[in-house]
């Protein structure tokens, strides 16, 4: 299944008390790789941000008043995550300011759009119970550098979210990688032309050596597993 790895800032705390969504950064990842296909918008809340949330992601309403509105946005944002896993740390913060502004447009739920919402940080308690969970003690525990990290910002961190989750979850989809492989193929993700590749044939001089290396190994070993193989794929 496609996944995208989404986060948002917002002008504060509580959607219930009229907070908005100033910013939306979404990462898409293609069996388990993360392509460069991204959603990015600065959004326009039509008010200020409270003191505590302004000091977390500097983003002021003089910066934002240019910006389009969610509704300008919403489309593409809908596209984007349209039958993908959505990934977000904390989800619930972050659904519950999508889930207000769609319902200000009449748009339903944010879960109604996408093929399903996986909270990050319910995983990580999960794996580490007991431990600290945030975006910053995974980038620490996973080896993701987030040294270039001075405020928030949501593509910022959902870039950080994204490595961070392919490293925690490392190993747990291995009878599956196949499959999601296949269908990355399938869908055309990692298509190629077999066409352009590059072939560098060995020269005499190196099948020589080859040859005499296999020569000493059957004499050492006794046999010579190259030389197996290949009298195989002759029969």
């Amino acid at each position: 299944m496609r996944q995208v790895v989404l986060d948002t800032e917002t002008t504060g705390l509580e959607a219930k008390e009229g907070h908005r969504i100033i910013e939306v950064g979404a990462i898409e990842v293609v069996g388990r790789r993360i392509t460069e296909r991204r959603f990015h918008h600065y959004v326009n809340p039509e008010r200020d941000s409270d003191e505590g949330a302004l000091a977390v992601h500097g983003l002021t309403r003089n910066f934002l008043e240019d910006k389009p509105k969610f509704p300008d946005i919403v489309g593409d944002l809908l596209e984007f995550v349209k039958d993908a896993e959505v990934i977000i740390h904390n989800a619930a913060f972050d659904l519950e300011f999508l889930d207000a502004e769609l319902g200000r447009i009449g748009r339903g739920r944010f879960a109604d759009h996408c093929a399903q919402v996986t909270d990050s940080l319910t995983l990580a308690r999960e794996r580490h119970p007991g431990k600290r969970n945030s975006l910053d003690a995974l980038c620490e525990r996973y080896g993701v550098s987030n040294a270039h990290r001075t405020l928030h910002g949501a593509l910022l961190d959902a870039g950080l979210l994204a490595e961070a989750f392919l490293a925690m979850t490392r190993g747990q989809d291995s009878l599956v990688i196949d499959l999601l492989v296949d269908e990355a193929l399938a869908e055309g993700h990692f298509a190629f032309d077999a066409s352009q590749l590059i072939i560098v044939a060995a020269a005499a001089d190196e099948l020589a050596a080859h040859e005499a290396l296999l020569d000493t190994m059957v004499k050492e070993a006794k046999q010579a597993v190259w030389r197996r193989a290949a009298t195989l794929a002759a029969a």
